[in-house]
């Protein structure tokens, strides 16, 4: 299939051919759920923590006498049916991040990008680069393409570009290896530098056909 390519004023200027093993794939919803809640159980921070009754302060000494009270038998107060007492079963500092396997991940970046194609929210831009940072250049080419927020996709060493793009809060810049599910559902409009393009779909048919490799 056949992308539009743009300059920085969004005036359209060519075509380009993209893979459609990457950007023409069928959309499968359930694959980019399952990754988007990868994602976020990743980002948790997993610092939630409660005392168990070995970790309260107090309740060495036993409150009473074992026998002959008529009560129930105690043997400190910090036993977690007393106030102040520690906690049963409560939460502790743990990791909620768990392993995708690689191809579903492909795949799922796959989906994210065809639906974008099908939205017409791809951008491919030619020549995104500036001679210095400016934030409000960055902001007028994204006004120019009726972009609100949108994730730009250039090269590193595109430093100007980079870092023109850090006091956009509506909008964030990602290499071409940082691009993923969550981001890209996130944001309205995906941006990509002409010049890694290549390297946006080497992510999913570079990867595939190694694996095709290995395989045989």
């Amino acid at each position: 299939m056949q992308l539009d390519v743009v300059d920085i004023k969004g005036v359209k200027v060519g075509q380009v051919d993209v893979a459609d093993a990457v950007f023409g794939q069928e959309v499968k919803e359930h694959l980019l759920w399952e990754i988007v809640k990868a994602q976020r159980a990743a980002r948790r921070a997993g610092t939630h923590s409660t005392k168990t009754r070995a970790n309260v302060r107090g309740g060495g000494k036993k409150p009473y006498r074992q026998k002959g009270t008529g009560g129930a038998r105690q043997g400190s107060t910090r036993s977690p049916q007393f106030v102040g007492g520690g906690v049963v079963f409560g939460p502790h500092p743990r990791s909620y991040e768990y392993t995708v396997p690689k191809k579903v991940k492909r795949a799922a970046l796959a989906s994210a990008l065809s639906l974008r194609a099908q939205e017409k929210k791809i951008v491919i831009m030619d020549g995104l680069s500036f001679d210095a940072p400016k934030t409000k250049e960055m902001a007028a080419v994204l006004k120019a393409i009726g972009a609100s927020s949108a994730v730009v996709v250039t090269g590193k060493e595109a430093v100007n570009t980079v870092k023109s793009m850090r006091n956009l809060k509506s909008s964030k810049y990602l290499p071409p290896e940082g691009l993923n599910v969550y981001d890209i559902l996130n944001h309205e409009t995906l941006l990509i530098s002409k010049d890694v393009l290549s390297a946006v779909e080497g992510r999913v048919v570079a990867a595939e056909a190694e694996d095709a490799s290995q395989a045989a």
